[in-house]
């Protein structure tokens, strides 16, 4: 079934019987000046305009939406790690890679413990990793490859997704980036890793900042700040931090993931930065902070068609 590029005017009403929240939600995606569009067939995907041009890739983000998973978990829950009934994960798996465009059998799944650790994944035999296959893929909160076929998938509920694709070596990364990893650079990792492994120039790679909690809903203490000190110099750190009357402070990973990404040799232009946060639209997206970790897991995913 081909696939349509969500119009307000025409699914709208289609689309608010399903979910109360959906329209607040939605309406801001019939804006052209927005990065991110959602993808609409029986489950709602969100896209990235910056990719829209590469034929041979495929890439989304998934939403609560569309799922079968109950309770707090509602609806679309993609991770095995939360509880769920792996019958409803499967289903929710099947789902989505149909209105993306992939086998999710050959899904190969991230371990996330906000490290920088990056794997490489060089044989078709790591297809199905973490999915239908039991993983070697233990504390890996990267992924990127060059083969096609491949679905690679990192896992979410306010951390930052940043999707990476070299257009001239055809060699496409995910990489998750909370806070730790974020102030560790696990950006500028990948970055390095696609340099030392597949010979990638950083004008050739075309990057987007996902989904992700918003530097207005993430407050952190002294613990984040004196790191986020240590990886900054003074006029970074102060586009990046704003200091509260109360000691505490608001830090934003959307820029200081772009940040990571431009002092790693990224072009400016070719990075498409979100303006989307999953705890201001937690009626719709799943957030730990919002939730208090009540919550499914939110995925992001990036494939290299043949």
């Amino acid at each position: 079934m081909e696939r349509k590029k969500f119009d307000i005017r025409t699914d709208a009403k289609l689309l608010l019987k399903r979910n109360e929240h959906l329209q607040k939600f939605i309406e801001p995606y019939n804006n052209d000046n927005r990065t991110t569009y959602i993808d609409y067939t029986s489950t709602p995907v969100i896209k990235y305009k910056i990719f829209d041009g590469y034929e041979n890739l495929v890439t989304g983000f998934s939403t609560k939406l569309g799922g079968v998973s109950k309770g707090h978990l509602y609806s679309l829950n993609l991770s095995f790690s939360r509880g769920d009934d792996n019958s409803n994960v499967i289903e929710n798996h099947k789902r989505f890679a149909k209105a993306v465009g992939y086998d999710f059998t050959r899904l190969v799944f991230s371990n996330q413990v906000h490290k920088t650790n990056i794997r490489v994944i060089e044989s078709d035999e790591d297809a199905g990793k973490g999915m239908i296959k039991v993983s070697d893929i233990k504390e890996v909160d990267g992924l990127v490859t060059n083969l096609p076929n491949i679905p690679l998938m990192t896992f979410y509920a306010d951390c930052v997704p940043i999707y990476y694709y070299d257009k001239v070596k055809n060699v496409i990364g995910l990489v998750h980036s909370g806070w730790k990893g974020t102030v560790s650079n696990i950006a500028g990792k990948m970055i390095q890793t696609m340099k030392d492994v597949y010979n990638s120039e950083t004008s050739d790679i075309v990057c987007a900042i996902g989904p992700s909690i918003c530097k207005n809903c993430y407050e952190v203490d002294d613990v984040v700040i004196d790191k986020v000190k240590e990886s900054y110099n003074e006029e970074e750190y102060k586009m990046i931090v704003e200091e509260k009357q109360d000691g505490k402070y608001l830090f934003d990973l959307h820029l200081a993931c772009k940040i990571n990404l431009i002092n790693s040799g990224v072009l400016e232009e070719n990075i498409a930065m979100t303006d989307l946060c999953t705890c201001c639209n937690n009626n719709i997206l799943y957030s730990h902070r919002a939730s208090n970790g009540k919550r499914g897991n939110l995925a992001a995913v990036m494939m290299l068609k043949e």
